[in-house]
């Protein structure tokens, strides 16, 4: 009996005017039928929102959500419809996006960052290959690379469009609060270039601390709890930094520099652990950017407890919708 494959709408929002899109000409080498695929450029300049509208126009079963440059694997989709058809309770799959193996140098280097435990923890599965496959949730899952029943999305109501990023967080959590399951697999994954420059990085970062600043204050759950790792970090460095310039040394000064002298002993772990398998160079040209991560990371979140959240973009927001001859 042949196996019947469920249709899947492959969702991609992406800025207004752009001609050529990565993820739509990989999408067409995707090991799927291809009257079983249809495709939706959303335009704008609101993600989330262009997603919402997207999903709610989308004729298939299952969603696969990626960003204008992640390029799927061609094996990804058919290997992630399989985890829904396996299970009914599965909910959304997703796995890694991988830095391409021809990417410049410094990319590479932003790469390795990526993927090390003492920068982004649990959440450096969503920048490699981690473990085996498993139920997840929001830390290891990445929308650039995230399929989901449509049926749920529109349960749960889509996306938060007043959250960029973190809007992908907030939903996950509400979908794991309502019994569905998550699934992480390693081998559903996609390419996507780091950041072309030091200065965007940096910006991402910051970016990123904002926008889970924001998610805790519109759905805080208990496992925000971890991310107020970062900016506390960043007050222990400036009150160690302020002691050392206002006062000499003494006894409790030493004493307080001791998680400091832990902190880089871990930063030189993890650098050692990265050669074998990224090389001495990368590994070594990473290692500042370490630290680099939770200080940028940190001082977003800062900024994200106290920025105004716009609930109010959907009245403005312009979205047009495509369909690429597929």
């Amino acid at each position: 009996m042949e196996h019947e494959w469920p249709r899947v709408t492959i969702i991609v929002p992406t800025k207004p005017g752009q001609a050529e899109i990565p993820s739509v000409e990989a999408a067409r080498r995707l090991d799927y039928p291809r009257e079983l695929i249809d495709v939706i450029v959303a335009r704008g300049k609101q993600p989330a929102i262009q997603r919402n509208r997207a999903l709610r126009e989308a004729t298939g079963e299952i969603l696969y959500f990626l960003d204008d440059d992640a390029r799927p694997a061609p094996g990804s989709l058919r290997r992630a419809v399989e985890h829904f058809q396996t299970n009914p309770q599965v909910q959304m799959v997703g796995g890694p996006n991988l830095c391409p193996k021809d990417a410049p140098f410094l990319e590479q280097v932003f790469a390795v960052v990526l993927a090390s435990w003492i920068a982004f923890g649990p959440s450096r599965a969503r920048y490699d290959r981690v473990g085996k496959t498993r139920p997840s949730g929001e830390k290891e899952l990445i929308l650039c690379n995230l399929l989901a029943r449509r049926a749920t999305m529109l349960e749960v109501g889509g996306f938060d469009e007043a959250l960029y990023p973190n809007e992908e967080n907030a939903l996950m959590d509400e979908v794991q609060q309502r019994g569905g399951i998550l699934l992480y697999d390693p081998e559903v994954v996609a390419e996507r270039r780091p950041r072309s420059t030091l200065r965007a990085f940096c910006k991402m970062l910051m970016t990123y601390g904002r926008g889970r600043a924001e998610q805790f204050r519109l759905h805080p759950t208990p496992g925000s709890a971890m991310n107020f790792v970062p900016p506390l970090f960043v007050v222990y460095c400036t009150a160690i930094h302020l002691a050392i310039f206002l006062s000499s040394f003494s006894d409790w000064l030493m004493f307080g520099l001791v998680p400091m002298l832990c902190y880089w002993i871990a930063l030189v772990a993890q650098t050692v652990w990265s050669i074998p398998r990224f090389g001495l160079g990368r590994s070594l040209a990473a290692f500042s950017l370490l630290f680099a991560t939770h200080v940028f990371y940190g001082l977003g979140f800062w900024r994200g407890l106290f920025t105004r959240v716009d609930h109010t973009k959907r009245a403005t927001a312009e979205v047009t919708l495509d369909r690429p001859v597929f």
